[in-house]
């Protein structure tokens, strides 16, 4: 199947080194197979990748909701990083204003409650557990909870606080799939509901979902799934840098940031993931990048764009004519390029991944290879990728500290 984004690894300065790769090859497909059967499984996380994945929700329940021009968007993590990538990758098709609540920030709170009319404006509040203490507080903040609202929708798991304030309230109430954590919730109501408010598609959104289950892409996953958890193993790569060229991808590498982080970090084993702008951090960081301690590996996302700006720069000066008529863009594509350059001639790891189009499908295809690569790398390092134990913990210690 053809996917809308190329890539390729580069991790030959490993291969001398990469003596494990052998033993992880041969545990690929029997790991393959399970990640098909528990895509399979309507009880498993990974059904939410399935095309038949029963949904909490129907389109025309959701209809009535579209009249709003305004949405604020309220969630912490896995409930919210997903639909912000959506936005910000795609906010031309966007018509609506949408404002995102995913921190406790008092004076983003006041802004807000300034720009919006509350009355005529749509709060999508999503928390798995329905007890995220950050979510409920914005809420609270906010003051929205009104008996009978017609403005409010809440998804969340059920017998919790969401759920209870849903029900006495008289509030529309969508339930969150027990089984889907949030980092890979983005494929279900979590996602689907807020992207169908903003005018997207959500049938192309997941209509490549599974594209990575066979031919050369399910190569390209073989291949890089057992080299990053080689990486990993050998424990001498412990950063994993997100080169970042394309505005656009910023949101999406931040889900791309927890999915690793909180899947991954487990008995002293994963990556820190570190979202980094280029060419920004071309002057604050890269030397650091190239010739600091070899201890990263790096991902380099860029997207081939048709500008609408068409200005090109002109000629002021003998010494800036390598400049004269060139746009910003192609600019960028040359400072990536000699970036890659350098890291080759520094035998430094990385990968590349070019996005050829701007729409629903190739950033669900995005969404899909990520959730895919992550969980096989949890199969290969013997860690459970669908639990957060450790974040568990701070919630705990933090409602005991407020009670």
């Amino acid at each position: 199947m053809k996917i809308n984004f190329s890539f390729k690894n580069n991790f030959q300065s490993l291969k001398k080194k990469n003596s494990l790769s052998k033993k992880l090859s041969n545990k690929f497909e029997k790991y393959f197979n399970e990640i098909e059967e528990d895509i399979k499984n309507p009880k498993k996380t990974l059904n939410v990748l399935n095309k038949n994945l029963k949904l909490n929700f129907k389109v025309n329940e959701i209809k009535k909701f579209n009249k709003f021009q305004t949405i604020i968007v309220i969630g912490m993590g896995g409930s919210i990083l997903g639909t912000e990538a959506i936005f910000h990758f795609l906010k031309k098709q966007v018509k609506k204003k949408i404002y995102f609540m995913d921190d406790l920030d008092e004076q983003k709170l006041f802004d807000t409650k300034k720009k919006i009319n509350v009355k005529k404006s749509l709060f999508l509040i999503i928390s798995k557990s329905g007890n995220t203490v950050e979510t409920l507080s914005n809420v609270m903040a906010l003051n929205i909870i009104k008996k009978n609202s017609k403005n409010v929708i809440i998804i969340s798991e059920k017998n919790n606080t969401l759920y209870s304030i849903a029900r006495q309230n008289n509030l529309f109430f969508t339930e969150h799939k027990k089984y889907i954590g949030g980092r890979y919730s983005i494929f279900s109501e979590v996602g689907l509901i807020p992207t169908f408010l903003m005018g997207l598609n959500i049938n192309k959104l997941r209509s490549n979902s599974l594209s990575f289950l066979g031919g050369q892409n399910k190569v390209f996953l073989k291949e890089s799934s057992t080299q990053l958890s080689n990486i990993i193993k050998s424990k001498k790569f412990n950063n994993l840098v997100f080169l970042n060229y394309a505005p656009e991808l910023e949101k999406f590498l931040y889900w791309c940031q927890q999915l690793i982080a909180e899947s991954l970090g487990k008995e002293k084993k994963g990556f820190f993931p570190v979202i980094s702008n280029a060419p920004k951090d071309h002057h604050s960081l890269l030397q650091l990048y190239l010739d600091g301690p070899k201890d990263k590996i790096f991902h380099i996302f860029s997207l081939k764009r048709k500008s609408n700006i068409k200005k090109r720069l002109k000629n002021y000066s003998h010494q800036t004519h390598f400049l004269n008529n060139k746009n910003l863009n192609s600019i960028k594509n040359a400072q990536k390029d000699a970036l890659i350059k350098v890291l080759k001639e520094k035998k430094i790891p990385f990968r590349e991944f070019t996005v050829n189009k701007q729409d629903e499908k190739v950033l669900g295809e995005l969404f899909s290879y990520f959730i895919l690569e992550t969980a096989m790398i949890g199969k290969f390092l013997k860690v459970n990728p669908f639990n957060q134990p450790a974040v568990e913990k701070v919630k705990i210690y933090t409602r005991k500290f407020l009670s």
